[in-house]
């Protein structure tokens, strides 16, 4: 499902145009995205919660050289799937 898919179903669920759907989708990840940024956590109970994660910087080695190489430390965003989405992808 991408991007328009999820807002013609949210749109059609909750009774409200595209318009008003592609907003509300856009602005909650715009949210998500910018508290993250700042360090942030955004917990959806049941669902999950994002946040971001500091990787130390480490020694990788070229595939195709073999020869060592620096991989700095950098931020990333992380999800974690909450209980009640395990669960229901795991169908237990």
């Amino acid at each position: 499902m991408n991007k328009e898919e999820l807002v013609q179903e949210i749109a059609k669920k909750a009774s409200v145009t595209q318009k008003e759907a592609a907003e509300v989708l856009t602005t909650l990840i715009d949210t998500i995205q910018k508290t993250v940024k700042k360090g942030g956590k955004v917990t959806l109970v049941g669902f999950g919660t994002f946040e971001s994660r500091k990787r130390a910087a480490r020694i990788g080695r070229n595939p195709q050289t073999g020869k060592e190489l620096k991989i700095p430390a950098k931020t990333v965003p992380a999800f974690s799937a909450g209980k009640k989405f395990k669960v229901a992808v795991n169908g237990k």
